[in-house]
């Protein structure tokens, strides 16, 4: 039996994937990083959460916590694309001059894996980011992503 055929129909039928969850300190100054420092949108939606989002639909809530936050490790962190390897480069750098500003806690170096050109740095609540650049497919609004759903599995799960 091949891995398609073990796929079985699910058993809810969600019609999107609306929304994650980050968790802050302080909504106000968490605002101003993702504002000026990411360049999302943010929209406060109740006392003690906002939603951020770029370019479309989905969009992250985060909840206001206070000391209550933990800090995560950098496999789980928030992806962000750039146009090219020099914007990640120019973001890396103004990531180290602005890191007082905004409460940026670490920095990794920009490493090339041969299929994307990135670096990690967590924010002041503990929460890790990407910039990273991924080739030119994911500018056409065709990224790597769809690319990858539509081509499915290339590594069996078996």
């Amino acid at each position: 039996m091949t891995e398609a055929e073990a796929r079985v129909e699910p058993l809810n039928h969600p019609r999107i994937l609306s929304h994650g969850t980050l968790e802050c300190r302080d909504l106000e100054a968490s605002r101003r990083f993702y504002e000026e420092f990411l360049g999302l949108e943010c929209v406060r939606h109740s006392k003690r959460s906002m939603k951020i989002r770029k370019s479309g639909y989905w969009c992250v809530v985060c909840l206001e916590r206070g000391d209550h936050v933990r800090p995560l490790r950098v496999g789980n962190h928030w992806g962000l694309d750039l146009d090219t390897r020099e914007a990640v480069v120019r973001a890396h750098a103004l990531a180290h001059e602005h890191k007082e500003r905004y409460g940026i806690q670490k920095i990794t170096k920009v490493t090339d894996d041969g299929d994307t050109y990135q670096f990690y740095f967590m924010d002041l609540d503990g929460n890790w980011w990407e910039f990273q650049y991924a080739g030119e497919g994911q500018l056409e609004g065709t990224g790597r992503n769809d690319t990858h759903f539509a081509r499915g599995d290339v590594v069996p799960m078996f």
